[in-house]
């Protein structure tokens, strides 16, 4: 039976007990981090739950859907993932610099401590990535845009992803809605432009890094740990994000929307 088949019911109730699985999945790979106290341990384990939760997604496919996941092939992994870190770096890259003409983003020094970090960070965001796409771009968006259409999809994986961040430290109303326009819009854009989840992995994994640890911003409020750039920020909260980082800026959800709407041009002229 396919998901476009399925009574409501029965669809919805497959697409919950997907939505917890994958859930589990994700919380076990973060977990797993979290048990390893070295973190040049920590830096392959992350690679390695990276790739297990994509092997587990394919047989979870595989097992609920009874074919083959089709937006995991491994011929496209490295094209799309490369074209999703370069989205996602210049994404931020512009950010900076239209708070740097504003004079809201100051350069104050460069350099780190422990380098390793730094790669350490970038690893830990693969995770982040791999996890958090599989979730709400290769489950939930999958699931309602196979059901219910592209427009449904975009709005309610954007809205949920939104407010899975409301937990977080410094988090608002305001700060969750910002995500879902600037990143929840986007991703879901970009998956269902590209048909893979590679593409929208990419831009999350160079999202998180580029602002974190290159910038110096928090992450979703969260502190990323050391960055290659050591920032002053001021200015009203509305343009500078506040507690909760560049995420909350009118700056960022004006650029992530542009970015958005380009995608979804492309994606409406293709029906």
């Amino acid at each position: 039976m396919s998901i476009k088949t399925m009574k409501i019911w029965q669809w919805a109730l497959l697409l919950l007990a997907s939505f917890v699985l994958a859930f589990l999945m994700y919380a076990l790979a973060q977990a797993s981090q979290e048990l390893v106290s070295s973190e040049w341990l920590r830096m392959p384990l992350a690679v390695i739950a990276s790739a297990a939760m994509v092997a587990l997604y394919a047989l979870f496919v595989k097992w609920f859907e009874k074919h083959p996941a089709r937006d995991i092939p491994f011929q496209r992994l490295a094209g799309d993932t490369l074209k999703g870190l370069a989205i996602g770096f210049c994404f931020f890259v512009a950010v900076v610099l239209v708070m740097t003409v504003f004079g809201i983003y100051r350069f104050e020094g460069v350099g780190m401590d422990r380098p390793v970090e730094l790669v350490g960070a970038f690893l830990m965001f693969l995770l982040v990535a791999v996890g958090e796409e599989i979730i709400f771009r290769g489950v939930l968006f999958r699931w309602i845009d196979e059901k219910w259409g592209f427009a449904v999809a975009l709005t309610v994986s954007a809205l949920l992803f939104g407010l899975m961040h409301l937990p977080q430290p410094g988090a608002t109303l305001w700060s969750s809605f910002a995500i879902a326009v600037e990143a929840g819009l986007l991703l879901g854009a970009a998956y269902k432009y590209s048909g893979t989840l590679w593409l929208p992995i990419g831009i999350h994994w160079a999202w998180n890094f580029t602002q974190g640890n290159i910038y110096g911003f928090e992450v979703s409020g969260a502190d990323a740990g050391d960055s290659l750039i050591h920032p002053a920020v001021s200015g009203p909260d509305i343009l500078t994000g506040g507690a909760f980082g560049a995420e909350a800026s009118v700056i960022t959800v004006a650029i992530g929307l542009a970015l958005s709407v380009w995608f979804i041009v492309i994606v409406c002229r293709r029906t």
